[in-house]
């Protein structure tokens, strides 16, 4: 389909079922989830273990080739677990594994397939311990670029982009692109420039508003009957 075919009614309808599904069945999986949180298809939403902090304004984004996996797996006592700020945005195929703790500041994007952990899982000599263990911390504001990794004991500063595909074994200093394997310093950022970011957006009015609007104005003109004719018998340009 081409376009969104579902009546205004129908689609708040299915909106509402996402909220009804983390409410019931994701929501005591976390720790702390906060509110005004945005999840498409939450059922490809798949949490591992204790210790999951999201803040408010999250918005995750799962399919069934592109599941999204938090997963906290250690038996050490200085155990903190995975913390997420406020407005950030998770798309499909993100997993972040943590041994001991990762901490992602407010406003962060995660694109498409980005990995994040704080071990490698396993010693060089022992197969069976999930191996030297360091905290990962990425600032506020900050980019992770399509299918890049960030390794074991990385901070990244705020306000800094990740290219895509890129392997991040290192420290990224604040408001920088970087990018490669391993990953490098390309340039920095021009400071006189004002950065508008996710929690500036929810200030000003909110996203839920602002897609419900939009959803609104695509949808108006759209009928039950129409809908269900493109199910049946799609047509060109449907």
């Amino acid at each position: 389909m081409r376009r969104d075919h579902r009546p205004p009614w129908l689609k708040r309808l299915y909106v509402s079922y996402q909220n009804f599904y983390v409410n019931r069945y994701l929501r005591p999986q976390f720790e702390h989830l906060g509110s005004g949180y945005i999840f498409m298809q939450p059922w490809h939403v798949e949490v591992f273990g204790p210790l999951v902090h999201l803040g408010d304004n999250i918005s995750i984004m799962a399919s069934s080739d592109g599941k999204v996996r938090f997963t906290v797996w250690s038996d050490r006592d200085d155990l903190s677990g995975i913390h997420i700020g406020d407005a950030c945005v998770i798309n499909p195929g993100v997993r972040i594994s943590a041994a001991r703790e990762i901490v992602i500041g407010q406003s962060t994007m995660l694109a498409s397939g980005v990995y994040i952990t704080d071990t490698d899982w396993h010693g060089l000599y022992d197969r069976v311990g999930p191996g030297p263990v360091s905290p990962v911390r990425l600032g506020d504001n900050v980019w992770v670029g399509d299918g890049a990794m960030v390794g074991k004991g990385v901070t990244i500063g705020d306000n800094s982009i990740i290219g895509a595909r890129s392997l991040v074994l290192h420290d990224v200093p604040a408001n920088v692109i970087a990018g490669g394997n391993p990953a490098r310093v390309i340039r920095e950022l021009d400071p006189e420039t004002p950065i508008r970011t996710r929690a500036d957006w929810f200030a000003a009015s909110g996203l839920t508003q602002d897609l419900q609007a939009i959803d609104d104005a695509l949808l108006k003109d759209n009928s039950f009957w129409h809908w269900l004719r493109t199910l049946i018998s799609p047509r060109r340009g449907d």
